[in-house]
């Protein structure tokens, strides 16, 4: 959703790390913004954006001019194999609707999909441009794009009913809209986002104690802290505690955003903040210094779990989720992907091997590197990353994904 801009940048820096998993980046609406409206110079990494998460340049309304920049950026990633394009739409408040169609004119006419961090919804912002539902379902509707509602969870928050509602209907019209969600009440973000501005938590309920600063570990105490911190580390990494994950209710939520029916599981994974030094690279496992959301290490594992449990899916439509749904999504404009999330002959072997009575996350938002139980094997491309239990720290069998 992020993305990497320039692309190519992202790509090379990879290969020349090696990964364990296979990997791939959607283009960078947000870099591609910092870039032309602030100047922000680019690596392909992410680095850039958080640094410059909370700078009023990029989040602005941008000129013809400015805008046109913008695509041109986007359009060389997507040429460079970029996935999709990622849209940050929620962390620049001031962009004009009629940018946001452009760049979905975009993905329409390139053939990829667009993956969309939502504007806020009406109900948070009533003065705000658009509401961020609606935003997304027009889009798709106006520019034939294929739109996908990135972690609707935690920008939709309590708004279940009329946003999948909004989705479900779009979806019978004949829109290409699709979603995704994490099984977690908290989310995780920089903490120099728009929207986690002091004066502006109270429109989702929030208050300075909702927030976690994952550098300290503490709970942000008060306005003026947060404003501190907002001015000395924007992109320092943040837990935000949005539903309450003990409140039937909310976790009734939780539930409804999962189990719509086409929903992917996506774990919105986030980079470690160490407190204190970190260790060498290959030190497994985790010492406690490591932290970051639990999603990072447990979303898939505690989602089995929990829609057995309480969704009451089968085993083969908890997996799709998982696995099929984001390989479908993608698989138009990326042909590897239809050799994945399937097993049969001609695939590609990347396997996990699991006991679905015993697999559940073990990681917690104050142990959050916990690896997951219940699972023997990890296969990537045919080659072992998880053996018997034991991760193997060497093994760099991951491929690029390119369109």
């Amino acid at each position: 959703m992020a993305g990497a801009t320039p692309a190519g940048a992202g790509y090379g820096a990879a290969a020349a790390a090696g990964r364990p998993l296979n990997y791939g980046f959607a283009a960078s609406w947000a870099l591609a913004r910092m870039n032309v409206l602030a100047g922000v110079r680019l690596d392909g990494s992410v680095r850039p954006l958080f640094a410059n998460l909370s700078d009023p340049r990029w989040q602005r309304a941008a000129s013809a001019a400015e805008t046109g920049r913008v695509l041109g950026m986007l359009e060389a990633d997507v040429a460079a194999g970029a996935l999709g394009i990622g849209i940050l739409a929620g962390y620049a408040p001031g962009a004009a609707p009629g940018e946001y169609l452009r760049v979905a004119a975009l993905a329409a006419a390139s053939g990829v999909p667009a993956f969309t961090h939502a504007r806020d919804l009406v109900e948070f912002t009533p003065d705000g441009p658009v509401d961020g539902a609606e935003e997304i379902v027009r889009a798709a509707g106006e520019t034939g794009a294929r739109m996908h509602y990135c972690h609707v969870n935690s920008t939709t928050l309590r708004h279940a009913d009329r946003v999948l509602g909004l989705v479900e209907r779009a979806q019978r019209a004949g829109a290409q809209v699709s979603t995704e969600a994490y099984p977690y009440g908290a989310g995780m973000t920089g903490i120099g986002a728009a929207f986690l501005a002091p004066e502006r938590l109270a429109e989702r309920g929030l208050t300075p104690q909702s927030l976690i600063y994952a550098p300290t570990g503490e709970e942000v105490a008060s306005a003026a802290r947060l404003s501190e911190l907002r001015a000395t580390d924007p992109g320092g990494l943040a837990i935000i505690r949005l539903l309450d994950e003990d409140d039937p209710e909310d976790q009734a939520v939780l539930l409804r955003y999962l189990t719509f029916p086409g929903s992917v599981i996506a774990s919105d994974a986030m980079p470690l903040t160490w407190i204190g030094t970190a260790p060498e690279p290959a030190s497994w496992p985790l010492p406690p210094a490591a932290f970051t959301h639990p999603r990072t290490a447990g979303t898939y594992a505690r989602s089995i779990r929990t829609l057995s449990r309480d969704g009451g899916l089968p085993l083969s439509q908890m997996l799709a989720k998982c696995s099929l749904y984001p390989a479908v999504l993608l698989q138009d404009r990326v042909p590897a992907m239809r050799r994945k999330g399937r097993v049969n002959q001609g695939s590609d072997a990347d396997i996990v091997v699991f006991d679905p009575q015993t697999i559940t996350d073990q990681a917690t938002y104050s142990h959050s590197t916990r690896p997951s139980s219940g699972i023997r094997h990890v296969l990537v491309n045919g080659t072992f990353v998880v053996r018997d239990g034991q991760l193997d720290t060497h093994a760099r069998p991951g491929r690029p994904v390119r369109a």
